[in-house]
């Protein structure tokens, strides 16, 4: 025979805890690589870092796919921090579905503006 001890525990998010926690570290882990890469081509540059210096930077493609993946790791970086504080802070559903949904607009409209720029330079 089964017993209860206590009242059913609510689940609220789908175990998210473990997941988004190492997701948080890993893409703070490329953003680090990321700007010690930057770091490192501007500290060997010579002369004035002048818009042609800048553009020389991201212009081989290793460069351009290590960006490119730093901006996805930075756009689920912010929507994995974004989502909890939501959903920890705002206690009304529809409120937090659409700033949720405010959210994700705004993070793929700064994907879409971040990759336009990458691959126009």
């Amino acid at each position: 025979m089964a017993v209860n001890y206590g009242s059913k525990r609510i689940v609220t998010g789908a175990h998210y805890g473990t997941r988004d926690w190492l997701a948080q570290r890993v893409t703070a882990a490329l953003m680090a690589v990321f700007t010690l890469a930057v770091l490192v081509q501007v500290i060997f540059t010579r002369g004035p870092l002048d818009y042609v210096k800048w553009a020389g930077i991201y212009a081989s493609q290793p460069m351009k796919m290590l960006t490119f993946a730093t901006i996805v790791g930075l756009l689920y970086h912010v929507w994995v921090g974004m989502r909890d504080v939501l959903m920890d802070y705002v206690k009304p559903v529809g409120v937090r579905l659409v700033l949720q949904i405010l959210v994700i607009v705004w993070l793929v409209g700064c994907a879409g503006w971040a990759i336009q720029v990458l691959w126009r330079v």
